[in-house]
């Protein structure tokens, strides 16, 4: 990958991580504001918001994050399938991009039966209902802040350690380059020490006579 290509390709996967991780902690407060919020009015519209902080952001910046951590992968001597900790980055990141569009739906259900109901405000309205397991969504959102933070400590650290793919194609290369150095043509030292050192007098030209 040329060095401009791969600099894009890293700002791209840099600035959608960190976007997906702060949509989720707004997700996460809206979620522990309507648990919190005895008001019904106050629980559907942070379902509201809940449902259009998915969609159009925690989504979107899921799904840019893991392409752009596969062009990465691909893009670079780091691959894929050679080392744990991109392995298991892959493995997390993909788990978390397939619950979130597997959630979703349950969410914007949720948020469309409470902008239906007809519920009074107060503590017996969706307030009340909404401690009983309506009131917010917290459950997705902590978990899956906590997994997008594990990914971030993997990728920062980068701990050692090769897969036996790694290990096979790590030794392929070195066989590769060993064989290289034989096939390179030798140069001839006496060669080399005769054209860098000055000449002698006796093999220098003889000056032309006036």
């Amino acid at each position: 990958m040329p060095p401009a290509v791969r600099k894009l390709a890293l700002t791209i996967h840099l600035a959608t991580s960190v976007g997906w991780v702060g949509a989720v902690v707004g997700y996460l407060a809206l979620g522990i504001f309507a648990v919190r919020n005895p008001d019904s009015e106050s629980v559907r519209a942070a379902w509201t918001a809940m449902e259009v902080t998915g969609w159009w952001a925690i989504v979107p910046l899921a799904v840019a994050a893991l392409l752009s951590g596969l062009i990465m992968s691909l893009g670079t001597p780091w691959g894929l399938f050679r080392h744990y900790w991109v392995l298991i980055s892959l493995a997390l990141t993909v788990f978390c991009t397939a619950i979130l569009l597997l959630h979703m739906p349950t969410v914007s259900a949720t948020a469309a039966m409470l902008r239906d109901m007809e519920m009074p405000p107060g503590p017996g309205g969706a307030g009340g209902m909404g401690h009983g397991g309506m009131g917010g969504d917290l459950f997705h959102p902590g978990v899956g802040l906590l997994l997008l933070l594990a990914v971030m400590v993997l990728n920062i650290y980068k701990p050692r350690g090769l897969t036996r793919y790694g290990w096979r194609k790590q030794q392929e290369e070195r066989v590769r380059l060993a064989a290289g150095a034989r096939r390179a043509p030798v140069v001839d030292r006496a060669a080399g020490d005769s054209a860098s050192r000055p000449p002698l007098p006796a093999e220098q030209p003889a000056l032309a006579t006036r």
